[in-house]
Parts: structure tokens; C-alpha cells; sequence
């Protein structure tokens, strides 16, 4: 009962949250980089940071694609689907040893205060580790519904994994709002017909409505003002 009376209670347009997770929640992107740049490595090539941030918020696959395109290699189906397993088998063994401590700055202060003032709380990755990540840092309890790479077909900046936590929570998608670092995933949102809050710099996500470094800089008036 308590949550409906929240709910109610909401004075703003906007009623649910829905986060990415890395670069937003936490950051496991250098564990990405690592691991990408370990297999990269392993069939004799390199590649730079700046290449990386192209690979914020794409699939396991999409980003595989991009990395052989930049070694030059090419490789069969079945091929990739080994290299894209045996990545994950090295980011998975370094995201097990993840703590609370690695959650990012004023995350948990933010996500405590929504979800006392009333706020339905989705997560909305690309990841496929979601889950393992939402435990190992101790933020799993705060989220109502989580959706991640296992249950959708299409990357950002194909709105379908916000469309699934609109969904879920029982919003439309202009009473949702979407937290994101990567212009895929801003451009998600817009598509979808949501608000979007960038954690980054403005120069970049040049699209989102507000844009700040991080979940520290907000409070529960940023959303109210939407």
C-alpha cells in the first residue's frame, strides 16, 4: 500500500528512473577495456582508448565487430562466437571480485532518495552480467524490475530495452526518464519517447535534457523540474 500512496503523492510529469549501468552505477568499463584489449592483443593487434568509448553501451557482438574491424581480421560466425565467449569468461572473472566500494560517487545517496520519494526504479543494460554487478556491489535491492541483455534482441540506440522497463513498471514512456552516459543510450531514450539526464559531459551528450558528471551532482528536484 505504501507505494501507491508514493506514487500518488508525485508531483512531477515524471514517476519511474530508469539506469544504465556502467558509467552510471558503476564503473565496470575499465574491465571492458581490459578484457577486449586482452583478446584484441591475443590475435596481434591493439587498440586505444578513445576506439573504446565507441563501445559504450553496444552489444557483446557489435563491439566484437567493431574491435576485428579495426585489427583488420576477419573471422567466421562461429569464430566470433568463441572470441566473444572467451571475452566475457575474462570480464565475468573480473567483475566477480567487484565490491561495494566500486559503485560510483552518490549513487546510493540518489538512488535511497528517489525510491523513498515514491520513484519506481528500473535497470536498463546492454549487459548480459547485469545481475552478477547489482550483487556483487550490494545495489540490486533498490531496482523493481531489471532488464539486460538477456531479454532484448535490439542494442541502443534501439529504444527496446527501455521500452520493456517502462513496461514492466507500468509507465508510459513520457512519464519515464533514462539515466545514461552514452550518446547510444540518450539517443535510446529520445527515441523511445523519454526524458534523458547524461552522466558526462555536455559536449557530448548533446541531447540529453539535463547533463551532469555524476548521480552526486542530482537530487530528487532535478527530477521534478523535467
Amino acid at each position: 500500500m505504501q507505494d501507491t500512496a508514493h506514487i500518488s503523492h508525485l508531483t512531477s510529469a515524471i514517476k519511474a528512473c530508469l539506469f544504465d549501468l556502467d558509467g552510471v552505477l558503476v564503473d565496470t568499463a575499465v574491465y571492458h577495456y581490459k578484457a577486449w584489449k586482452r583478446l584484441a592483443n591475443t590475435m596481434g593487434f591493439d587498440f586505444t582508448e578513445e576506439q573504446n568509448e565507441q563501445l559504450k553501451g553496444v552489444s557483446r557482438v557489435e563491439s566484437l565487430n567493431k574491435i576485428l574491424a579495426w585489427g583488420k581480421v576477419e573471422k567466421t560466425d562461429a569464430e566470433k562466437e568463441e572470441l566473444a565467449t572467451l571475452k566475457n569468461s575474462w570480464y565475468v572473472d573480473m567483475i566477480t571480485k567487484m565490491t561495494p566500494a566500486e559503485v560510483l560517487p552518490g549513487t546510493v545517496d540518489f538512488l535511497t532518495e528517489i525510491h523513498k520519494a515514491g520513484y519506481k526504479l528500473a535497470l536498463g543494460s546492454a549487459s548480459k552480467n547485469s545481475g552478477i554487478i547489482l550483487e556483487r556491489t550490494n545495489l540490486a535491492h533498490f531496482f523493481d524490475e531489471i532488464v539486460d541483455g538477456n531479454m532484448v534482441t535490439k542494442s541502443k540506440p534501439d529504444p527496446e530495452v527501455f521500452l520493456k522497463g517502462a513496461e514492466l513498471l507500468g509507465f508510459q514512456p513520457d512519464e519515464c526518464v533514462v539515466f545514461e552516459d552514452a550518446v547510444a543510450g540518450v539517443e535510446a531514450a529520445k527515441r523511445g519517447g523519454m526524458k534523458a539526464i547524461g552522466i558526462g559531459e555536455k559536449s557530448v551528450l548533446t541531447e540529453a535534457d539535463i547533463v551532469v558528471s555524476g548521480l552526486d551532482k542530482l537530487t530528487v528536484k532535478d527530477l521534478e523540474r523535467l
